[in-house]
């Protein structure tokens, strides 16, 4: 009977393994529905008890008007004998107008477990906001884990941005646009990953917004509104320092936006190249559900030399 047992406990590492894999082979057309059972499937395997999540934080200022109360979770090492642990803020993609900061668990955990105090934000969707709620939102949550993080072993004087598609455009911008109110000499980094909507202005003249996707909610009809969502637009001396993944099976759209991104910031940041993956745009976050993946220590590289 005992190598019955031993076989089992093999074959049930690899179904979790191989199963995971082939979810996301499939996941570009199932997205919806592969995506949140995928990650929640891994968040339920990567629980340790080495990281403490503080749940369902709410960051709004009152003085900050939103039909929902958006909120944050936090990720800490509770093994770390530092109390100023370099601290990464993360905003989840899903087209401005789905995802759930819920389906992160696993980032988070990742994260804290190398030592990374992290903050995984939760924001109000379109249609029910936005680009510009988004991004209040997003900035707000900024100013919370600067007043608060040194509360969960962060060090706000070590802060660094990081989101996948939607939510790379939103960390961007609540940034670079001064009317949010975050001092770009504040951030210490911003890691875009697949971002999306770097250059709104651009896309949404070739293709204008429709109801489709809630695009009409979320960037308008007004090309001079679609500028002003466009962190393209915002380039300067004073954009903290930029770390870039572009995967080289993504969506066309995100492959010119970025160039013309990083062609703006050059004359800013002429070191900066980006890294390309050969991954569509979804596995490009999916990644990450493996704590080994080798971006994890390009970040953690990234945030030790800046």
């Amino acid at each position: 009977m005992q190598p019955k047992r031993f076989q089992l406990s093999k074959v049930n590492k690899s179904w979790v393994k191989y199963s995971s894999i082939i979810l996301i082979n499939k996941i570009e057309h199932k997205m919806r529905i592969a995506i949140p059972s995928l990650f929640l499937l891994m968040s339920f395997f990567l629980i340790g008890c080495s990281v403490q999540k503080i749940e369902n934080v709410s960051y709004l200022q009152t003085t900050l008007k939103s039909s929902t109360q958006p909120s944050l979770n936090v990720f800490s090492s509770k093994k770390s004998k530092y109390q100023k642990n370099p601290v990464l803020v993360f905003v989840h993609g899903g087209n401005w107008n789905s995802g759930n900061k819920e389906l992160y668990d696993f980032y988070g955990k990742n994260f804290a477990k190398k030592g990374i105090t992290t903050v995984i934000v939760g924001y109000t969707l379109s249609p029910e906001a936005d680009y510009t709620e988004m991004t209040a939102q997003i900035a707000e949550a900024i100013k919370w884990t600067q007043e608060n993080i040194a509360n969960y072993k962060g060090d706000p004087k070590k802060l660094f941005l990081t989101g996948h598609s939607a939510g790379g455009h939103l960390v961007a911008l609540a940034v670079m646009n001064e009317e949010y109110g975050i001092e770009p000499s504040s951030i210490s980094g911003i890691i875009l990953n697949d971002a999306a909507g770097l250059d709104m202005h651009h896309y949404l003249q070739q293709y204008p917004p429709t109801t489709t996707d809630n695009y009409l909610s979320t960037w308008s009809s007004d090309p001079e509104v679609w500028k002003k969502a466009s962190p393209i637009f915002y380039v300067s001396e004073n954009t903290p320092e930029i770390m870039m993944y572009v995967g080289e099976k993504t969506y066309p759209s995100i492959r010119v936006a970025n160039k013309r991104f990083l062609e703006a910031l050059k004359p800013f940041q002429p070191d900066l190249e980006p890294i390309l993956l050969d991954k569509k745009h979804i596995p490009m976050m999916t990644q990450f559900l493996w704590p080994w993946n080798n971006r994890y220590q390009e970040m953690i590289r990234f945030m030790n030399d800046n």
